[in-house]
């Protein structure tokens, strides 16, 4: 059954590969198509989606049902794939990575799952936030345009304009999303000294930072997109290449906290340049592509809330835009808005592991000594190259707040919290394995048995003698890949108990 996820989703991939190189669109140069464009990205997203519910089918046993999804998102991402390399304009690098992530996400349910890894909403073209109603952002489209001077070394105050759509977006982060807000600069305040720096040596705003890190992940730096946006600050694969961020020793270094931060300000250093120090039109080419945002602005020429520009982007980066300049100017002026961020002790602390223990371990023992909402993604969010199950040996060094270190060496060290949370790392919930759940599910009670197979034999003809009604039974259980359903002679097939 994992085969059958394997063989599913990865052909896509080296189709969608072969599609990157393609020189047609450079070639024929027709005029772009936003509407074209945006249709594909639903098409990408859907295909995504379906992939999830394969997996979701997968993780319970239903391996038919999985290989028809998987199968299904490898067909449309191929035709998305395929659509994009035709269509000027159309950026390939969202369909490689939607399917990349997707392919990523399967690796993880055959290996049991990442129960921490966090998705962040999906931002597609044509799919609106809230179920109810359209946001009130995209309601409000401003007539006027201005200019924006440089950021470094201005005050963020002086730049942001307050019109209807980030008043909009003030009214969001205050109301539904004040908790994810909340949450954010908590999270944040953990790692700013990993980040913060970063923009102070080129002169950005810290607000700018904030307001990106909430709106983009929540501050948590396992963030993922089904687009294949990941990280902190949500880098694509391509993009974050660019930017110096490579996968070193199987680690993926757009989960690092500095190095994205890093990234983030080449990216805004570069794009300043490019959109004549416009933010908005940056913070658009970071959401929504910088191709589309220079073709749309004429290279700066107009500004994003001119409606030749707004207009035309699709929802989620009129959306996006607004909502990064709300919260930053939320973090400027709290108390204006009846606003009080978390305080947080967030001096940087670092401890020596001095027995084997996982990140995991770690959360336990500690509990919420000196954090009421307990260390666990403080602890993901400063050590991000571990996994939370990994035992982690003896002399390893971790980073983690200075009150979280005072704590280690109280609890964690030696003692009945240790112990527990040794104990409680020890158990594992009970699985059953592949051919027993689909005994289980099958045509009939009791157990399985095994069969030899025979020359002549074919998997019907051993159905059939069995009494199960459906080949595909045997097939499920023994992990044989359709559409042939190959058996040989001497193959010892498991037959799980079945009724005629």
């Amino acid at each position: 059954m994992h085969r059958i996820a394997r063989i599913a989703v990865l052909p896509g991939l080296f189709a969608l590969a072969a599609c990157a190189q393609s020189p047609q669109r450079e070639a024929r140069g027709p005029a772009v198509d936003e509407s074209r464009v945006d249709a594909i990205l639903v098409d990408v997203a859907q295909a995504a989606e379906l992939g999830e519910q394969g997996l979701a089918a997968f993780a319970a046993g239903d391996g038919e049902a999985a290989g028809r999804a998987l199968a299904g998102a490898r067909e449309a991402f191929t035709a998305a794939a395929g659509r994009c390399a035709a269509t000027a304009g159309c950026d390939l690098e969202r369909v490689l990575a939607a399917q990349d992530a997707l392919v990523a996400r399967q690796t993880e349910v055959l290996l049991g799952g990442l129960p921490d890894r966090v998705s962040v909403e999906d931002e597609t073209p044509g799919e609106e936030k809230n179920e109810e109603a359209e946001s009130p952002l995209l309601s409000q489209v401003p007539q006027t345009q201005r200019s924006v001077a440089l950021l470094k070394g201005q005050d963020l105050r002086e730049l942001i304009e307050v019109n209807e759509p980030v008043r909009a977006a003030l009214e969001e982060w205050l109301t539904w999303m004040r908790p994810f807000l909340l949450e954010a600069h908590e999270n944040y305040q953990f790692m700013r000294y990993r980040m913060w720096p970063e923009y102070e040596k080129a002169g950005l705003p810290e607000a700018l930072l904030f307001g990106i890190l909430a709106k983009e992940s929540g501050a948590k730096v396992h963030a993922v997109s089904r687009a294949g946006a990941s990280g902190p600050l949500q880098f694509m694969y391509y993009t974050g290449r660019r930017y110096g961020l490579a996968v070193e020793d199987g680690f993926d270094q757009r989960f690092d906290p500095t190095a994205a931060t890093r990234a983030n300000v080449a990216y805004i250093n570069d794009h300043l340049r490019i959109f004549n120090n416009d933010l908005e039109l940056v913070l658009g080419a970071y959401n929504g592509g910088e191709g589309r945002m220079q073709r749309l602005s004429n290279k700066g020429a107009k500004r994003f809330w001119d409606p030749v520009v707004f207009n035309r982007l699709p929802p989620e980066t009129r959306d996006y835009v607004p909502m990064v300049l709300a919260a930053a100017w939320l973090f400027l002026h709290p108390e204006e808005y009846n606003l009080r961020f978390p305080v947080v002790d967030g001096r940087p602390g670092e401890i020596t592991l001095t027995r084997a223990t996982s990140l995991n371990e770690l959360a336990v023992c500690l509990g919420q000594q000196g954090n009421d909402r307990g260390w666990f993604r403080t602890l993901r969010n400063l050590n991000p190259r571990w996994q939370p199950t990994d035992r982690l040996p003896a002399g390893t060094r971790l980073e983690l707040p200075a009150v979280a270190a005072q704590a280690y060496s109280r609890t964690c060290v030696a003692g009945p919290l240790a112990e527990l949370a040794a104990d409680l790392y020890a158990a594992r919930k009970p699985t059953a394995p592949p051919a027993a759940r689909v005994a289980g599910t099958g045509a009939g009670a009791g157990g399985s048995r095994t069969h030899v197979v025979r020359r002549g034999e074919t998997l019907s003809s051993i159905a059939r003698k069995f009494g199960c009604g459906n080949p595909r039974v045997i097939a499920d259980a023994n992990r044989i890949q359709p559409p042939r359903y190959a058996i040989r002679a001497g193959q010892r097939l498991v037959v799980p108990a079945c009724r005629a």
